[in-house]
């Protein structure tokens, strides 16, 4: 992406156009306008029925006549409860979880498929895939944290999508339907807001787009935005203490007096504000009646500092941190979508590029206190003139993304009784891993080799590739029911090339701890930086997963089905180099389901299934806080959902979402994995982990949400309130015992909004409190510590460790106006 000055001077001209724009016959956003023809719903909302189209299906619907689990997020919707972000609208969707640290580091999970993984560059792909329109934006380590502004609608799809979506949709799918370029007319629509966050800080935003005819058959769209969130966690005053370990002459590791090391925090308070800014473009071209080019470029960048969790042993929304804190993350996406026929087939390619940087730093004196001091692992760290230095330890990482992928797809016509999609996939993603660790002033014979002061280095680079044919088929049996068969022969490769670990500094020419895979001298020279590749592997796989379906449409208004699908996800080469690649996990999926419409869009639909996850590719942190991912063994899931929308009376509508989610382990998780999870196997060097039955992590029994809004005509304005309240249940943090009982659970929580505003000609204002009560829901977890003092309070440490726990953001008040032109 380009300098920061020019996407900040980008994002306010795109404002500034928006504002200038001369007003013009708008068109209603809920319609959608203007969305091409093929595989975009032509309308969001129709008009007269209050029906939602979707296109899940890879053809445009009636959301009612989709036999899938989908919760559609309308336009309306997006803009009624202030969603802006993707904490907003996982709250609407039942089916739907997830664990963040922060901005940008969000990992999404759909109805338990979770098994807590410590989900960084080097582990497993996520399970759960993200499309920007027809483009996938899921990276290596997570999607695009997306402002959310002028989008059609979000769609939710629940359950495996692997036949029309692939690898990353082994769980469900997101799709982020924007609006296209409208023919119609010139028209364009300002926001600007000003909020205030309860113990925190104030925040703003200013957003705009302008649709602008430039021929009979051309459009262009531009969007623009600011976001500015105030931060809300104290770092507080606070020093930390070092008791320099050394061993005596018994062996024995003591803490000699004179030679502590004493550090102060940097105090500062609200310090984890976020200021995200970013732009979209896209042009539409009618080359005649049948065919549609539409090229867009969209690019953000998010600029995040601090920290969002609070710290155990502390007050509320505080921590006590020693190093500056800060994640930049910046990438733009340039996509192209072709939609035509040929004979009677829609035919739609649709390619992407997409490029991602992420440049942080962090805090890690944490590890040097509890594992480099306490366990003894770093005894005298020392610079050139062996003097004594402060151990510190702190990360500097860079982490750059690409990602290409092409798809080429043919529809047949949608009033026939046999319908017919299909087509090519190909994709490539890379991810250009740089972590350096590092303490000042380390002297030359420790840092590693080509580093100033770093006590290790992780530089690699892993590409992922997938290949794919699917198709699916739907024959009308009869007027009242349909087959649908299809299925997805897939492809994939993965590979990791590099260097990570210490320096190789002992004389014998064997490395630290003991371990020859940090010492060069016994590999090859670098070919992705670093001192040399100690790390070069290879994993690839080849297989099909399917989806069956039965359909029974007994009348306009109810529909039944009864769907088994599969889903997968790539296996994949380990960090550390001695262990053996994992192998990609599946999950079947066998679902009932009904949807009944009571007209003017009201309708109730419900979902039962049980969801067989098999061969669980499960990471945590290993020897030296590595990430280690292995096969965990089998789990099940047993799962309502269901969803209500009424409009009782004329302006009044009511909307209610519930899930119900059993997922537990089917079989003993052990250390050493076998094929008879016997966890008494080798003798003396194996353990239980996790028992058969334990309930799979961060995904509750039970959540909800339940939205009321009531809109009516009020002295020549349009006035509305609405109110919404959002319940997730206790969620285990952990698979494992040991680690779970140092978490403890994430606490139930439920979250209450409101908002009030009016609506007169091109003007709206809105006032919105959102989290009224000011509720601290847990997000999730994490924890530094060593085995020695977790969870013992009478240990090394008082309270055995540092437990961090990302909580939801407090109360915050804020007050929206908005123009149409």
């Amino acid at each position: 992406m380009a300098s920061a000055d020019w996407t900040r001077r980008a994002a306010a001209a795109l404002l500034a156009s928006t504002v200038l724009a001369s007003p013009a016959t708008a068109a209603a956003q809920d319609t959608g306008a203007g969305e091409p023809a093929g595989t975009e719903a032509k309308t969001q909302v129709d008009s007269d029925s209050q029906d939602i189209i979707v296109t899940a299906q890879r053809r445009a619907e009636n959301l009612q006549d989709v036999p899938i689990a989908i919760t559609a997020i309308t336009t309306k919707t997006l803009d009624d409860n202030q969603v802006d972000s993707f904490d907003d609208y996982a709250k609407i969707v039942p089916s739907l979880s997830y664990k963040s640290a922060g901005p940008g580091f969000a990992n999404v999970y759909f109805r338990g498929v979770a098994s807590g993984e410590n989900a960084n560059h080097s582990a497993s792909l996520p399970s759960v895939g993200t499309y920007l329109d027809e483009q996938p934006i899921t990276t290596i380590t997570g999607a695009l944290d997306l402002h959310v502004f002028d989008l059609a609608r979000v769609e939710a799809l629940a359950g495996p999508q692997g036949t029309l979506y692939g690898a990353s949709s082994q769980a469900g799918t997101i799709r982020l339907i924007t609006n296209k370029p409208d023919l119609s007319s010139a028209y364009g629509q300002v926001n600007l807001e000003v909020n205030k966050v309860a113990h925190g800080d104030f925040g703003y935003t200013g957003e705009g787009f302008v649709n602008l005819p430039v021929a009979s058959n051309m459009a262009a769209r531009v969007v623009g935005w600011y976001r500015r969130d105030g931060g809300y966690i104290d770092n507080v005053e606070g020093t930390r203490t070092y008791p320099i370990m050394k061993f005596d002459d018994e062996g024995n590791l003591v803490d000699l007096p004179g030679d502590d090391i004493t550090i102060s925090s940097l105090a500062e308070d609200n310090y984890n504000d976020v200021d995200t800014y970013g732009a979209r473009a896209a042009l539409r071209i009618d080359l005649d009646d049948s065919w549609t080019v539409t090229p867009q470029i969209m690019g953000q960048r998010q600029k995040s500092d601090g920290s969002f969790a609070e710290e155990s042993g502390l007050g509320p929304l505080e921590t006590m941190q020693f190093r500056p804190e800060r994640n930049d993350d910046k990438w733009w996406q340039a996509s192209l979508t072709v939609e035509g026929k040929l004979a009677n087939f829609d035919v739609t390619y649709a390619g992407s590029y997409m490029k991602r940087q992420i440049d942080g730093e962090f805090d890690y004196s944490d590890y040097s206190y509890f594992y480099d001091v306490l366990a003894g692992y770093a005894v005298y760290w020392y610079d050139n003139d062996f003097n004594q230095i402060e151990p510190t330890q702190y990360i500097v990482s860079d982490d750059s993304f690409t990602k290409q992928s092409h798809e080429l797809r043919f529809t047949s016509p949608p009033d026939r009784p046999i319908r017919l999609v299909g087509g090519l996939f190909y994709q490539r993603q890379t991810h250009n891993i740089e972590q350096n660790y590092i303490i000042d002033n380390l002297s030359d014979d420790l840092a590693v080799d080509g580093t100033d002061d770093n006590i290790w280095l992780t530089k690699q680079l892993r590409v992922d590739r997938d290949y794919a044919v699917f198709g699916e088929a739907t024959y009308d049996l009869t007027p009242q029911v349909s087959l649908t068969g299809g299925g997805r022969l897939y492809r994939f490769k993965n590979s990791l090339v590099g260097f990570f670990g210490f320096n190789s500094f002992e004389d014998d020419g064997v490395g630290y701890s003991g371990n020859d895979q940090y010492n060069c001298d016994l590999f090859g020279p670098p070919t992705v930086g670093g001192p040399c590749n100690n790390v070069d592997k290879t994993t690839k796989d080849n297989g099909f997963v399917h989806r069956l379906n039965a359909t029974y449409k007994p009348n306009g208004d109810l529909l039944f089905y009864a769907t088994w699908s599969k889903g997968f996800r790539p296996g994949g080469v380990n960090r550390r180099g001695t262990l053996p690649p994992y192998k990609p996990d599946f999950l079947v999926n066998y679902e009932t389901g009904a949807k009944i419409s009571f007209g003017n869009g009201a309708h109730f639909n419900l979902a039962g299934y049980r969801e067989d996850w098999n061969d669980i590719q499960l990471s945590f942190l290993g020897l030296n806080g590595l990430t280690e991912i292995r096969n965990a063994g089998n789990a099940r899931i047993w799962g309502v959902e269901a969803d209500l929308l009424l409009r009782p009376l004329p302006g009044l509508s009511w909307s209610t979402g519930v899930a119900f989610n059993d997922a537990k382990m089917r079989n003993d998780f052990c250390l050493i994995a076998n094929e008879d999870f016997d966890c008494a196997v080798p003798v003396g060097e194996n353990e239980l982990l996790a028992r058969k039955g334990t309930r799979l992590p961060l995904t509750a029994k039970w959540k909800a949400n339940s939205r009321a809004r009531y809109e009516w005509d009020l002295s020549g304005m349009r006035a509305h309130v609405q109110g919404s309240v959002s319940y997730e249940g206790n969620r285990r943090r952990d698979l494992r015992d040991f680690e779970q009982s140092i978490y403890g659970n994430m606490k139930a929580y439920s979250l209450v909004d409101a908002a009030a505003g009016v609506e007169r000609g091109p003007w709206n204002v809105d006032l919105y409190v959102k989290n009224i009560f000011d509720v601290r829901g847990q997000i999730t977890k994490s924890i530094q510590c060593v085995e020695a003092v977790c969870g013992d309070p009478d240990g090394l440490t008082p309270g055995g460790g540092k437990i961090y726990t990302a909580v939801t953001r407090p109360r915050t008040i804020g007050l929206r106006v908005g123009r149409r032109f």
